[in-house]
């Protein structure tokens, strides 16, 4: 018997949801056949059509697609309005058992990895022994993931970062690309490294550092 693949919408628009549609599209491509992108929930761009994929509704139709059947994936992200971005997500109420939790068919996850609902691991990432990661990470194309992470709930990873091993991730925080991250550290709540940062000690909650070896550059500017 035929499994019949979930029907995917992406929250979000052109740009990173668009990215992370083609992905699903990409391992259908190659055989992977559980998720089925369809359609995106788009308020913002006034368009009936993202790509050639349409837009099937706005933020207030979510619970009508939830009792659908439709699966989801989050992608509205906005560094400096980090807290506004995950409140907003609450807000919608989707069941986590109706989020997409998707591995690219190129990526490695070693076996004992943990994935909570949400993640979404794109092409050609290495994730190796005994990782968490929380809900509705997303870790992009080429980066590498060392052992004994902790990654918490909303976490983004750009391409091509490269993060050691023994560290701690806070929730919402973001990494960006190819961005360096040493072992045994902690990025803070609702931080960001910025593009090539190279980061050799912990980064406090709500601050962006940039540069090598990296440094306070501003705090978000929620706080200001």
């Amino acid at each position: 018997m035929i499994q019949k693949k979930k029907q995917v919408l992406i929250i979000g628009g052109q740009g990173s949801g668009s990215v992370l549609g083609d992905t699903i599209v990409d391992a259908n491509k190659r055989g992977d056949m559980e998720y089925e992108f369809v359609g995106f929930i788009n308020d913002r761009d006034q368009q009936a059509h993202i790509g050639d994929k349409p837009v099937l509704g706005g933020l207030d139709d979510v619970p009508k697609f939830v009792k659908q059947g439709y699966h989801f994936v989050y992608s509205i992200y906005k560094f400096d309005d980090q807290p506004n971005r995950i409140r907003l997500f609450e807000s919608l109420n989707i069941p986590h058992d109706q989020l997409v939790t998707f591995v690219h068919p190129t990526a490695y996850i070693a076996p004992n990895v943990e994935l909570a609902h949400g993640v979404f691991i794109m092409a050609n990432v290495s994730i190796t022994s005994n990782t968490k990661l929380g809900l509705n990470c997303i870790i992009r194309p080429g980066t590498t993931i060392g052992h004994d992470n902790v990654i918490e709930d909303h976490v983004s990873i750009t391409a091509g970062a490269s993060v050691g091993s023994c560290i701690h991730i806070k929730r919402g925080a973001s990494v960006g690309l190819k961005a360096c991250i040493r072992e045994y550290l902690s990025i803070g709540e609702n931080s960001m490294l910025a593009m090539g940062a190279v980061l050799t000690k912990n980064l406090p909650a709500n601050e962006l550092w940039a540069g090598n070896p990296a440094r306070l550059l501003r705090q978000a500017k929620w706080l200001s």
